[in-house]
C-alpha cells in the first residue's frame, strides 16, 4: 500500500475536482473501460453516469476513430505516449458526432506500473465545424480558381486561334502593298499603311502575352536550383540584340540563387527587364541594375532603371491586366507584362512590388523563397 499512496492521492485530487468542473472528466481502467465520469461528461455525451461506467470507451467513440483510440491506449500504457494531447471524435446519445480535445495522463505506482488513465475532455464541435466550413470554403475557392484558370486558357487559346490567321493576312498584305505600291503612295498613304502594320504588330504582341498569361497560370512547376544572375545576363543580352542601336549599361550582381521553375523565372525577368528597357528609351545610355540580398529564407532582387518612372498614386494599377500608366508614345504596351510577372512570383510563393517617382526611374522588388515551396495556387 505504501508504494501507491502518493499515486492514489493524485487520483483522489482528480476525483475531488470532478464534480465541480465544467470540463468533462473521467477515470479509465487499463482495459479501456470507464470507471468514473463527472456531471460535465454526462451533459457532454447525453448519458447518465450509470449508463457509462463499466462500458468500454470505444463504445462511445466514432467508428472511424476506434483504431486510433486503441493505439492511444496501448501507447499510454506501455509508456510510448507519456501524456496524450489530441483531438478525436465521439458519439453523443443522439447519434451526433462530438469533436473533443482530450488530455490523458497515466497514474503509475512507485515502480512505474500503470494504474489508471485520468481523462479530460473539452467539446470543440463548434470550433471544428467552423474550421471545416473554412476548409470547405477554401476548397470551393480553389475549385473556382481552377475553373477560372481553365476559362482563361480556353479564352486565350480561342482568341489566339481565331485572330492569328486574319492578323497574318493583314501583316502579309500590308507588307506586299508597301512593296508593290510604294511609288504610287504619297506620305499620307504611307503613314496610314504604317499605322495598319503597327496596329497588327501590337495585336500580335497582345495575343502572345495572353498566351503567356494563360501558360504561367496553368503550367506545372519544375523546381530546380536557378541562377537568377545568369538568367538576367541572358535577358539583358537579348534586349541589346533586339535594339542594337541603343547604348545600354546592364549590370547584374552575381550569384543570385533561388529554387524554382527556370522557364517561368526567365519569363519573369523578361517582363521586368523589358519594362525597364522600354521606359528608359528616352535616356542615353539605358541603365538597368539587377541586385539582390538574402533575408532569412527569402531572396530580395531589385531591378532598377533610370527611366521616366510613374506616379505612385496609380501604383495599384501596375500589376492588373490591361491597366496602363503610360500611353503608347511613352512606351506603354498592352498592360499584361507586369500581370504575368506577378502571377509567376505568386506561383513561387513570392511577390513583386514597385517604387518610383516621375522622371526618377523605378525600382521593382522581387521576393522569392530561397528554397522550393509546394505550389497550391
Amino acid at each position: 500500500m505504501s508504494n501507491t499512496t502518493g499515486q492514489e492521492t493524485g487520483v483522489d485530487r482528480f476525483r475531488l475536482a470532478m464534480p465541480a468542473s465544467g470540463v468533462g472528466m473521467a477515470i479509465v481502467d487499463l482495459n479501456g473501460h470507464w470507471v468514473e465520469v463527472n456531471p460535465a461528461f454526462e451533459r457532454m455525451f447525453g448519458y447518465s453516469a450509470q449508463e457509462v461506467v463499466g462500458r468500454p470507451t470505444v463504445a462511445f467513440t466514432h467508428p472511424d476513430d476506434i483504431s486510433l483510440t486503441q493505439s492511444y491506449l496501448r501507447g499510454l500504457i506501455d509508456g510510448s505516449i507519456p501524456v496524450l494531447d489530441a483531438q478525436k471524435r465521439y458519439l453523443h446519445r443522439s447519434g451526433q458526432t462530438i469533436w473533443a480535445h482530450i488530455n490523458i495522463a497515466v497514474m503509475r505506482d512507485d515502480f512505474g506500473a500503470p494504474l489508471y488513465l485520468l481523462v479530460q475532455l473539452r467539446d470543440i464541435s463548434a470550433q471544428r465545424a467552423a474550421e471545416l466550413a473554412l476548409e470547405s470554403r477554401a476548397e470551393a475557392e480553389h475549385a473556382a480558381r481552377d475553373v477560372s484558370n481553365r476559362q482563361l486558357q480556353l479564352f486565350a487559346d480561342a482568341v489566339s486561334h481565331d485572330l492569328r490567321a486574319p492578323l497574318r493576312s493583314i501583316e502579309s498584305f500590308s507588307a506586299l502593298l508597301a512593296d508593290r505600291a510604294n511609288e504610287r503612295l504619297d506620305d499620307t498613304d504611307r503613314d496610314y499603311l504604317a499605322r495598319i502594320r503597327a496596329a497588327a504588330a501590337r495585336m500580335s504582341g497582345l495575343l502572345t502575352s495572353l498566351n503567356d498569361l494563360s501558360y504561367v497560370t496553368r503550367a506545372d512547376l519544375k523546381a530546380t536550383t536557378v541562377d537568377l544572375s545568369l538568367l538576367a545576363d541572358w535577358v539583358g543580352a537579348e534586349l541589346q540584340d533586339a535594339d542594337p542601336q541603343r547604348r545600354a549599361e546592364i549590370r547584374v550582381q552575381p550569384d543570385l540563387q533561388v529554387e524554382g521553375d527556370e522557364r517561368l523565372l526567365k519569363l519573369l525577368l523578361v517582363q521586368l527587364m523589358h519594362n525597364a528597357w522600354k521606359f528608359s528609351r528616352e535616356r542615353e545610355p539605358i541603365r538597368i541594375d539587377v541586385s539582390g540580398c538574402r533575408e532569412g529564407d527569402t531572396l530580395q532582387v531589385q531591378i532598377r532603371d533610370q527611366g521616366i518612372g510613374f506616379d505612385m498614386r496609380y501604383a495599384h494599377k501596375l500589376f492588373e491586366p490591361f491597366q496602363r500608366l503610360h500611353g503608347p508614345d511613352q512606351g506603354g504596351g498592352h498592360g499584361l507584362g507586369l500581370a504575368i510577372a506577378r502571377r509567376i512570383a505568386e506561383r513561387h510563393r513570392g511577390s513583386v512590388r514597385a517604387e518610383s517617382q516621375p522622371e526618377a526611374g523605378a525600382i521593382f522588388t522581387l521576393e522569392l523563397p530561397v528554397t522550393a515551396t509546394e505550389d497550391a495556387i
